[in-house]
Protein backbone atom coordinates (compact mmCIF):
# COMPACT_ATOMS: atom_id res chain seq x y z
CA UNK A 1 0.00 0.00 0.00
CA UNK A 2 2.72 2.43 0.77
CA UNK A 3 4.28 1.39 -2.70
CA UNK A 4 1.35 2.32 -4.24
CA UNK A 5 1.16 5.76 -2.31
CA UNK A 6 4.56 6.77 -3.44
CA UNK A 7 4.27 5.86 -7.22
CA UNK A 8 1.26 8.45 -7.29
CA UNK A 9 2.91 10.97 -5.34
CA UNK A 10 6.32 10.95 -8.02
CA UNK A 11 3.63 10.73 -10.77
CA UNK A 12 1.73 14.42 -9.72
CA UNK A 13 4.97 16.25 -9.04
CA UNK A 14 7.53 14.59 -11.01
CA UNK A 15 8.12 17.45 -14.16
CA UNK A 16 8.67 16.24 -17.76
CA UNK A 17 11.96 17.65 -18.25
CA UNK A 18 12.45 19.31 -22.22
CA UNK A 19 15.70 17.88 -24.31
CA UNK A 20 18.10 20.92 -24.62
CA UNK A 21 17.77 22.23 -27.68
CA UNK A 22 20.21 24.28 -29.71
CA UNK A 23 19.32 27.43 -31.97
CA UNK A 24 21.06 29.63 -34.39
CA UNK A 25 19.79 32.98 -36.36
CA UNK A 26 21.20 35.72 -37.82
CA UNK A 27 20.37 39.18 -35.75
CA UNK A 28 18.15 41.77 -36.24
CA UNK A 29 15.45 38.15 -37.44
CA UNK A 30 12.84 36.95 -35.72
CA UNK A 31 13.15 33.65 -33.52
CA UNK A 32 11.06 31.00 -31.75
CA UNK A 33 12.02 29.38 -28.45
CA UNK A 34 9.76 26.09 -28.18
CA UNK A 35 7.50 25.12 -24.75
CA UNK A 36 4.82 22.84 -24.83
CA UNK A 37 2.75 21.61 -21.90
CA UNK A 38 -0.48 20.17 -20.47
CA UNK A 39 -0.99 21.83 -17.87
CA UNK A 40 -3.20 24.83 -18.49
CA UNK A 41 -6.54 23.02 -19.01
CA UNK A 42 -7.30 21.65 -15.85
CA UNK A 43 -7.12 24.75 -13.33
CA UNK A 44 -6.22 27.47 -15.55
CA UNK A 45 -6.42 29.79 -12.28
CA UNK A 46 -3.40 28.45 -11.31
CA UNK A 47 -0.91 28.08 -14.29
CA UNK A 48 1.94 29.81 -13.99
CA UNK A 49 4.88 30.57 -17.02
CA UNK A 50 8.41 31.84 -16.72
CA UNK A 51 11.37 32.04 -18.85
CA UNK A 52 14.79 32.87 -17.69
CA UNK A 53 17.54 34.05 -19.61
CA UNK A 54 21.09 32.87 -18.23
CA UNK A 55 23.40 34.97 -20.56
CA UNK A 56 27.23 33.97 -21.25
CA UNK A 57 28.68 35.79 -18.30
CA UNK A 58 26.52 33.99 -16.15
CA UNK A 59 23.97 36.16 -14.98
CA UNK A 60 20.03 34.96 -15.13
CA UNK A 61 17.04 37.29 -15.15
CA UNK A 62 13.40 36.63 -16.24
CA UNK A 63 12.20 37.70 -19.45
CA UNK A 64 8.42 37.21 -19.43
CA UNK A 65 5.85 35.60 -17.26
CA UNK A 66 2.52 34.94 -16.68
CA UNK A 67 0.76 34.81 -13.73
CA UNK A 68 -2.61 35.51 -12.03
CA UNK A 69 -4.16 35.65 -15.23
CA UNK A 70 -1.59 38.66 -16.68
CA UNK A 71 1.37 38.40 -18.67
CA UNK A 72 4.39 40.61 -17.56
CA UNK A 73 7.25 41.30 -20.50
CA UNK A 74 8.39 44.59 -19.99
CA UNK A 75 10.93 43.27 -16.82
CA UNK A 76 14.04 43.98 -18.57
CA UNK A 77 15.27 47.25 -20.66
CA UNK A 78 17.42 45.22 -23.04
CA UNK A 79 14.45 43.29 -23.98
CA UNK A 80 11.56 45.70 -23.31
CA UNK A 81 8.89 45.48 -26.25
CA UNK A 82 10.74 42.66 -28.42
CA UNK A 83 9.67 39.57 -26.50
CA UNK A 84 6.00 37.84 -26.34
CA UNK A 85 4.35 34.67 -26.08
CA UNK A 86 3.98 33.02 -29.68
CA UNK A 87 0.84 31.28 -29.17
CA UNK A 88 -2.05 30.35 -27.02
CA UNK A 89 0.04 29.50 -24.04
CA UNK A 90 -3.18 28.44 -21.51
CA UNK A 91 -3.47 25.71 -24.70
CA UNK A 92 -0.20 24.54 -23.73
CA UNK A 93 1.85 26.21 -26.66
CA UNK A 94 4.41 28.56 -24.13
CA UNK A 95 7.02 29.12 -26.85
CA UNK A 96 8.75 32.91 -26.36
CA UNK A 97 9.61 34.90 -29.50
CA UNK A 98 12.13 37.63 -29.74
CA UNK A 99 11.96 40.37 -32.57
CA UNK A 100 14.22 41.90 -33.72
CA UNK A 101 16.93 39.81 -31.99
CA UNK A 102 20.13 41.49 -30.67
CA UNK A 103 23.40 39.92 -29.90
CA UNK A 104 22.79 40.39 -26.04
CA UNK A 105 19.95 37.97 -26.24
CA UNK A 106 21.98 35.10 -26.66
CA UNK A 107 22.28 32.27 -23.63
CA UNK A 108 20.82 29.47 -22.21
CA UNK A 109 17.07 30.49 -21.85
CA UNK A 110 14.80 27.99 -19.69
CA UNK A 111 11.10 27.72 -19.77
CA UNK A 112 9.49 26.74 -16.50
CA UNK A 113 5.72 26.02 -16.43
CA UNK A 114 3.65 24.81 -13.30
CA UNK A 115 0.07 24.03 -12.24
CA UNK A 116 -1.26 22.49 -9.16
CA UNK A 117 1.96 21.28 -8.19
CA UNK A 118 3.24 20.14 -11.70
CA UNK A 119 6.08 21.42 -13.11
CA UNK A 120 7.41 21.11 -17.26
CA UNK A 121 10.81 22.12 -17.74
CA UNK A 122 12.43 22.72 -21.08
CA UNK A 123 15.53 24.69 -22.47
CA UNK A 124 16.95 26.09 -25.14
CA UNK A 125 20.13 27.57 -26.03
CA UNK A 126 20.10 30.51 -28.57
CA UNK A 127 23.09 31.54 -30.20
CA UNK A 128 22.85 35.09 -32.06
CA UNK A 129 24.48 35.06 -35.20
CA UNK A 130 26.47 38.67 -36.20
CA UNK A 131 27.06 39.26 -39.88
CA UNK A 132 30.60 40.82 -40.50
CA UNK A 133 30.73 44.37 -40.75
CA UNK A 134 31.75 45.71 -44.29
CA UNK A 135 35.36 44.76 -44.30
CA UNK A 136 37.96 47.29 -45.20
CA UNK A 137 40.64 46.96 -47.65
CA UNK A 138 43.95 48.31 -47.29
CA UNK A 139 47.76 48.42 -49.30
CA UNK A 140 51.00 48.19 -47.44
CA UNK A 141 54.30 48.21 -49.28
CA UNK A 142 55.31 50.24 -52.83
CA UNK A 143 53.69 49.75 -56.12
CA UNK A 144 56.87 49.92 -58.02
CA UNK A 145 58.28 46.72 -60.04
CA UNK A 146 60.37 44.16 -58.27
CA UNK A 147 58.72 45.12 -54.73
CA UNK A 148 56.53 43.26 -52.52
CA UNK A 149 53.04 44.25 -51.67
CA UNK A 150 50.43 43.60 -49.02
CA UNK A 151 46.75 43.23 -49.50
CA UNK A 152 44.90 43.71 -45.85
CA UNK A 153 41.56 42.85 -45.32
CA UNK A 154 39.54 43.10 -41.83
CA UNK A 155 36.15 43.78 -40.55
CA UNK A 156 35.33 45.47 -37.25
CA UNK A 157 32.62 43.16 -35.95
CA UNK A 158 31.03 39.96 -36.58
CA UNK A 159 30.46 36.43 -35.29
CA UNK A 160 34.05 34.49 -34.90
CA UNK A 161 35.01 33.21 -36.77
CA UNK A 162 35.53 35.20 -39.91
CA UNK A 163 36.75 33.83 -43.16
CA UNK A 164 38.37 36.13 -45.46
CA UNK A 165 39.17 35.02 -49.36
CA UNK A 166 40.61 37.12 -51.79
CA UNK A 167 40.42 36.75 -55.53
CA UNK A 168 41.38 39.19 -58.76
CA UNK A 169 38.04 40.43 -60.86
CA UNK A 170 38.34 40.38 -64.09
CA UNK A 171 38.04 43.54 -66.08
CA UNK A 172 38.60 42.09 -69.42
CA UNK A 173 37.79 38.64 -71.04
CA UNK A 174 40.14 35.87 -70.23
CA UNK A 175 41.39 37.08 -67.21
CA UNK A 176 42.05 34.90 -64.40
CA UNK A 177 40.55 35.09 -61.16
CA UNK A 178 42.94 33.65 -59.03
CA UNK A 179 45.84 35.31 -57.41
CA UNK A 180 49.16 36.16 -59.21
CA UNK A 181 51.65 32.90 -58.63
CA UNK A 182 53.72 34.48 -55.92
CA UNK A 183 51.29 35.35 -53.72
CA UNK A 184 51.81 34.26 -50.20
CA UNK A 185 48.98 33.96 -47.52
CA UNK A 186 49.33 35.02 -43.71
CA UNK A 187 47.59 32.12 -41.52
CA UNK A 188 48.26 34.16 -38.75
CA UNK A 189 46.50 36.96 -40.36
CA UNK A 190 43.75 35.41 -42.63
CA UNK A 191 42.74 38.86 -44.21
CA UNK A 192 46.65 39.27 -45.01
CA UNK A 193 48.18 38.14 -48.64
CA UNK A 194 51.58 39.14 -49.90
CA UNK A 195 52.20 40.19 -53.43
CA UNK A 196 56.02 39.25 -54.47
CA UNK A 197 58.16 40.83 -56.49
CA UNK A 198 55.47 43.01 -58.58
CA UNK A 199 55.25 43.18 -62.21
CA UNK A 200 53.13 45.01 -64.64
CA UNK A 201 50.73 42.18 -65.27
CA UNK A 202 50.04 42.07 -61.47
CA UNK A 203 48.06 45.96 -62.00
CA UNK A 204 44.23 45.18 -61.42
CA UNK A 205 41.43 44.83 -59.16
CA UNK A 206 41.40 42.72 -56.28
CA UNK A 207 38.42 42.03 -54.08
CA UNK A 208 38.49 40.71 -50.39
CA UNK A 209 35.03 38.56 -49.09
CA UNK A 210 34.92 38.11 -45.12
CA UNK A 211 32.50 35.49 -44.43
CA UNK A 212 30.97 33.44 -41.74
CA UNK A 213 27.52 31.34 -40.79
CA UNK A 214 25.55 34.66 -40.91
CA UNK A 215 26.72 35.53 -44.46
CA UNK A 216 29.44 37.98 -46.42
CA UNK A 217 30.34 40.99 -47.15
CA UNK A 218 33.03 42.42 -49.66
CA UNK A 219 35.33 45.15 -50.54
CA UNK A 220 37.80 45.82 -53.51
CA UNK A 221 41.21 47.88 -54.01
CA UNK A 222 43.11 48.55 -56.91
CA UNK A 223 46.64 48.13 -57.53
CA UNK A 224 48.88 49.89 -60.23
CA UNK A 225 51.87 48.66 -60.47
CA UNK A 226 54.69 52.21 -61.66
CA UNK A 227 58.25 51.42 -63.19
CA UNK A 228 60.84 51.90 -61.02
CA UNK A 229 62.76 55.20 -60.65
CA UNK A 230 65.89 53.47 -62.68
CA UNK A 231 63.69 52.60 -65.20
CA UNK A 232 62.40 56.02 -65.34
CA UNK A 233 65.49 57.79 -65.21
CA UNK A 234 66.93 55.50 -68.18
CA UNK A 235 64.08 56.78 -70.19
CA UNK A 236 64.50 59.75 -69.83
CA UNK A 237 68.05 59.90 -70.49
CA UNK A 238 67.42 58.24 -73.65
CA UNK A 239 64.85 60.55 -74.54
CA UNK A 240 67.45 63.82 -73.98
CA UNK A 241 69.98 62.15 -76.13
CA UNK A 242 67.66 61.57 -78.88
CA UNK A 243 66.17 65.37 -78.99
CA UNK A 244 70.06 66.55 -79.21
CA UNK A 245 70.95 64.27 -81.48
CA UNK A 246 67.72 65.18 -83.77
CA UNK A 247 68.78 68.96 -83.39
CA UNK A 248 72.38 68.52 -84.50
CA UNK A 249 70.95 66.97 -87.75
CA UNK A 250 68.63 70.22 -88.19
CA UNK A 251 71.41 72.45 -87.86
CA UNK A 252 73.96 70.31 -89.73
CA UNK A 253 71.05 69.90 -92.78
CA UNK A 254 70.28 73.86 -92.47
CA UNK A 255 74.48 74.82 -93.23
CA UNK A 256 74.36 72.71 -96.12
CA UNK A 257 71.36 74.12 -97.36
CA UNK A 258 72.62 77.92 -97.22
CA UNK A 259 75.15 78.35 -99.66
CA UNK A 260 72.56 77.26 -101.99
CA UNK A 261 70.19 79.76 -101.58
CA UNK A 262 69.95 83.05 -103.22
CA UNK A 263 69.20 85.64 -101.44
CA UNK A 264 67.25 88.49 -103.18
CA UNK A 265 68.12 90.97 -101.14
CA UNK A 266 71.58 90.92 -101.17
CA UNK A 267 73.30 94.87 -102.69
CA UNK A 268 74.62 94.09 -106.12
CA UNK A 269 78.54 95.18 -106.11
CA UNK A 270 79.41 98.56 -107.72
CA UNK A 271 81.40 99.14 -110.83
CA UNK A 272 84.63 101.50 -110.51
CA UNK A 273 85.77 104.12 -112.61
CA UNK A 274 89.18 104.19 -113.37
CA UNK A 275 90.83 107.73 -115.13
CA UNK A 276 93.50 106.63 -117.68
CA UNK A 277 96.85 109.28 -117.06
CA UNK A 278 97.98 109.55 -120.99
CA UNK A 279 97.26 108.45 -124.01
CA UNK A 280 99.18 105.59 -123.85
CA UNK A 281 97.04 104.15 -121.21
CA UNK A 282 94.15 104.58 -123.40
CA UNK A 283 95.65 103.00 -126.08
CA UNK A 284 96.59 99.78 -123.47
CA UNK A 285 93.05 100.41 -122.20
CA UNK A 286 91.60 100.19 -125.69
CA UNK A 287 93.25 96.65 -126.70
CA UNK A 288 92.95 95.13 -123.47
CA UNK A 289 89.30 96.10 -123.45
CA UNK A 290 88.72 95.08 -127.47
CA UNK A 291 90.44 91.88 -126.38
CA UNK A 292 87.96 91.62 -123.01
CA UNK A 293 85.57 92.18 -125.24
CA UNK A 294 86.15 89.95 -127.82
CA UNK A 295 86.94 86.76 -124.94
CA UNK A 296 83.18 87.99 -123.52
CA UNK A 297 81.44 88.27 -126.41
CA UNK A 298 78.97 85.41 -125.31
CA UNK A 299 78.29 87.17 -121.82
CA UNK A 300 78.26 90.86 -123.17
CA UNK A 301 74.45 90.71 -123.86
CA UNK A 302 74.14 89.67 -119.93
CA UNK A 303 77.09 91.39 -117.76
CA UNK A 304 77.31 94.89 -119.70
CA UNK A 305 74.23 97.61 -120.55
CA UNK A 306 75.07 100.46 -122.92
CA UNK A 307 76.13 103.50 -120.75
CA UNK A 308 73.06 106.56 -120.79
CA UNK A 309 72.92 108.55 -123.47
CA UNK A 310 72.47 111.30 -120.85
CA UNK A 311 76.37 110.49 -119.78
CA UNK A 312 77.40 111.85 -123.86
CA UNK A 313 79.49 114.86 -124.17
CA UNK A 314 78.13 117.88 -125.40
CA UNK A 315 79.05 119.04 -129.03
CA UNK A 316 82.02 120.72 -129.27
CA UNK A 317 84.50 119.21 -126.38
CA UNK A 318 86.82 116.71 -126.28
CA UNK A 319 85.60 113.39 -124.32
CA UNK A 320 87.77 111.81 -121.97
CA UNK A 321 88.19 107.49 -121.83
CA UNK A 322 86.86 106.15 -118.62
CA UNK A 323 87.38 101.76 -117.74
CA UNK A 324 84.76 100.41 -115.75
CA UNK A 325 86.74 97.99 -113.89
CA UNK A 326 85.30 95.68 -111.23
CA UNK A 327 83.02 92.55 -111.30
CA UNK A 328 80.30 92.32 -113.98
CA UNK A 329 77.39 91.74 -112.27
CA UNK A 330 73.96 90.84 -114.65
CA UNK A 331 71.95 94.07 -114.31
CA UNK A 332 74.01 96.77 -112.49
CA UNK A 333 74.29 100.53 -114.62
CA UNK A 334 77.48 102.22 -114.53
CA UNK A 335 78.01 105.54 -113.26
CA UNK A 336 77.25 108.38 -114.97
CA UNK A 337 79.78 110.69 -116.52
CA UNK A 338 79.12 114.26 -115.15
CA UNK A 339 80.50 116.96 -116.64
CA UNK A 340 82.42 118.37 -113.92
CA UNK A 341 84.57 115.10 -114.74
CA UNK A 342 84.83 116.43 -118.83
CA UNK A 343 86.06 119.68 -117.90
CA UNK A 344 89.70 118.75 -117.47
CA UNK A 345 89.85 117.26 -121.10
CA UNK A 346 89.22 120.42 -123.02
CA UNK A 347 92.71 122.09 -122.29
CA UNK A 348 94.44 119.17 -124.20
CA UNK A 349 91.98 117.87 -126.76
CA UNK A 350 94.83 116.84 -129.29
CA UNK A 351 96.37 114.29 -127.27
CA UNK A 352 93.47 111.94 -126.99
CA UNK A 353 93.47 109.34 -129.43
CA UNK A 354 90.30 108.94 -131.27
CA UNK A 355 89.82 105.11 -130.98
CA UNK A 356 89.79 105.82 -126.72
CA UNK A 357 86.65 108.41 -127.30
CA UNK A 358 84.42 105.55 -126.42
CA UNK A 359 84.29 104.08 -122.68
CA UNK A 360 86.00 100.69 -122.30
CA UNK A 361 85.22 97.36 -120.05
CA UNK A 362 87.81 95.98 -118.36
Amino acid sequence: MSLLLLLLLVSYYVGTLGTHTEIKRVAEEKVTLPCHHQLGLPEKDTLDIEWLLTDNEGNQKVVITYSSRHVYNNLTEEQKGRVAFASNFLAGDASLQIEPLKPSDEGRYTCKVKNSGRYVWSHVILKVLVRPSKPKCELEGELTEGSDLTLQCESSSGTEPIVYYWQRIREKEGEDERLPPKSRIDYNHPGRVLLQNLTMSYSGLYQCTAGNEAGKESCVVRVTVQLTGIVAGALLIFLLVWLLIRRKDKERYEEEERPNEIREDAEAPKARLVKPSSSSSGSRSSRSGSSSTRSTANSASRSQRTLSTDAAPQPGLATQAYSLVGPEVRGSEPKKVHHANLTKAETTPSMIPSQSRAFQTV
